[in-house]
C-alpha cells in the first residue's frame, strides 16, 4: 500500500524518531474541558505546548512563541532566494472530552499480522478487522493503539508529530528548497474554540493546512456547518410529599423533549454522507432545571435554521405537555463548511494534490462529517484544507494510528513546500 517511487532523496524520514515523538506527546493529558471558563481549558495543553516550544527552539526556530493563550507559533525560514508565498501548518494540542485522555498507555504493534487487536487494559475492547477495513492494507506495518481504557490522542497528536518531524527534516536537510513555513499549534479545537485567539495578521500566510485527517491520501475540502444548541428546561421543585399539582419535574420534561427529537432519521445513528443531524450529547440537572447540549450539523448552512426550528417545535410541544415549564434556548454558531472559502483560493487544494502525485499517490478529495480548525480559519479568510495523518477511530478507546501513514504525511509536506516554492 505504501510502496511508491520517491523522486527525491530528501523524502527519507526517520520513522522511529517520529514514533518516539508521537508516544511522548500522547502521554500528556490534554483533554479539553467544556465549561472551564478559560483558554486553554486544561493545563495539559500548556504543558504540551511548552514541550513543543522547547523542541522547536532546539531545532533552530528561534522565533517560537507560546502566547498567553497557549497557542504556539514558529517559522521555518525560507531556503530559496526568490519571493515565494508563506504557507502555514496547523494541528491542535487538545483531545476530545468524550473519552478520557489521562494516563494513556499506548500499545505498539509491530509487523501487524492482520488479526483483530485485543486491547490489554480492557479485554472487552477489541479493534475488529471487520469494523476497521483500513487494516486490510496494513499487513506488516506498525499500528499504535490504546490499552482500551482511554483514547489514544492521535486526534491530533499524530498531526503534531507529523509537523514536528517535518520541521526536523527540513532543518537537517537545508538543500531542500522551500519558502517560509509557519507552524501553528492551537488549543481547545475539540470544544469549538481552536482559533479564538489566533492572529491571522501574525500568521501572514496565503494558505494553511491542518494535519488532522484520517488514514492516507485524503484532502478534506468540505466540512459540516455547525451550531450548538444549549437548551435549559426549568421546572418547579418542591418536596415530593407535597408535589401534587405543584411540582413541574424538569427531568421528566427533558425526557419527553428528547423523545421528540428524530432518532431513525436526522441523527448520527441513522445518517451518513452529506446527511445532517441533531445530536443531543450531554445532559445534566435535576427536578428544578435540566440543561442539554445538542449539536446541529449539515453541509448546507441554510439547513441549520431548519434543524433549529425542529428543536423549537419539540420544545413547544413539551411546554404544552408540562404546564409551568420554562425553556431557554441558545443557538451558538460554531463553524461553517470550508468549501466556499477554498473556492476563493484554488491553489490551496491544487498544490496539495500535486504534492501527493509527486510521491506516486492518488489523492482523494473528501468531506468531513465534523469540523477542523480549518473550518474556522477558512471562514476567517485563511483557506485551510485538511490532510491525512494516519488517524483512525478518533474520540474512542478503540482509536488507533499507523506509523507508516504518519511517515507518508511527513513526505507529503516535504513535497508540498517545494511545490509552493516552484521547485
Amino acid at each position: 500500500m505504501f510502496e511508491s517511487k520517491l523522486p527525491y532523496e530528501s523524502c527519507m524520514i526517520h520513522p522511529e524518531r517520529l514514533l518516539k515523538r508521537f508516544l511522548r506527546y500522547v502521554q500528556i493529558d490534554t483533554t479539553a474541558q467544556e465549561g472551564a471558563g478559560k483558554y486553554p481549558s486544561s493545563p495539559g495543553q500548556l504543558a504540551l505546548g511548552r514541550m513543543l516550544l522547547e523542541e522547536l527552539f532546539s531545532l533552530g526556530l528561534n522565533d517560537g512563541v507560546q502566547n498567553e493563550f497557549g497557542i504556539i507559533t514558529a517559522t521555518v525560514p525560507a531556503t530559496v532566494k526568490h519571493a515565494t508565498p508563506t504557507i502555514a501548518l496547523n494541528a491542535h494540542l487538545d483531545t476530545s472530552p468524550e473519552t478520557s485522555g489521562a494516563e494513556v498507555k499506548p500499545q505498539v504493534v509491530r509487523q501487524y499480522d492482520g488479526r483483530d487487536l485485543i486491547l490489554t487494559g480492557d479485554l472487552t475492547k477489541v479493534i475488529r478487522v471487520a469494523e476497521n477495513p483500513d487494516l486490510h492494507g496494513l499487513l506488516g506495518r506498525t499500528i499504535i493503539t490504546t490499552d482500551g481504557t482511554t483514547l489514544l490522542g492521535a486526534d491530533d497528536k499524530a498531526g503534531i508529530a507529523v509537523i514536528m518531524e517535518f520541521v526536523s527534516h527540513l532543518q537537517e536537510q537545508p538543500e531542500i528548497l522551500h519558502g517560509p513555513v509557519r507552524v501553528l499549534f492551537t488549543c481547545d479545537e475539540e470544544i469549538g474554540h481552536g482559533v479564538d485567539h489566533v492572529d491571522l495578521q501574525q500568521i501572514d500566510a496565503v494558505v494553511c493546512y491542518t494535519l488532522d485527517g484520517r488514514g492516507v491520501d485524503e484532502i478534506d475540502v468540505e466540512t459540516f456547518s455547525a451550531d450548538l444548541a444549549v437548551v435549559t428546561l426549568r421546572g418547579v421543585n418542591i418536596h415530593p410529599s407535597i408535589g401534587k399539582g405543584k411540582m413541574v419535574n424538569a427531568v421528566r420534561a427533558a425526557a419527553a423533549f428528547i423523545s421528540r427529537l428524530p432518532r431513525n432519521a436526522c441523527s448520527p445513528e441513522s445518517t451518513d454522507g452529506r446527511e445532517g443531524f441533531l445530536h443531543p450529547y450531554a445532559i445534566g440537572g435535576g427536578v428544578a432545571a435540566v440543561t442539554l447540549r445538542i449539536l446541529l450539523r449539515d453541509f448546507d448552512t441554510s439547513k441549520l435554521t431548519e434543524l433549529a426550528n425542529q428543536l423549537r417545535q419539540a420544545i413547544e410541544q413539551t411546554k404544552n405537555e408540562f404546564p409551568g415549564l420554562e425553556v431557554d434556548v441558545q443557538i451558538i454558531p460554531q463553524y461553517r463548511n470550508m468549501a466556499e472559502g477554498l473556492q476563493q483560493e484554488p491553489r490551496a487544494v491544487a498544490m496539495a494534490q500535486q504534492a501527493f502525485e509527486r510521491l506516486g499517490r492518488q489523492p482523494k478529495l473528501t468531506i468531513i462529517r465534523g469540523g477542523t480548525d480549518g473550518s474556522r480559519l477558512t471562514e476567517l479568510g485563511l483557506p485551510t484544507p485538511n490532510l491525512s495523518c494516519g488517524q483512525h477511530n478518533p474520540h474512542s478507546p478503540l482509536e488507533w494510528a499507523c506509523l507508516e501513514e504518519m511517515e507518508l504525511s511527513v513526505k507529503v509536506l516535504v513535497e508540498l513546500v517545494q511545490v509552493w516554492a516552484g521547485i
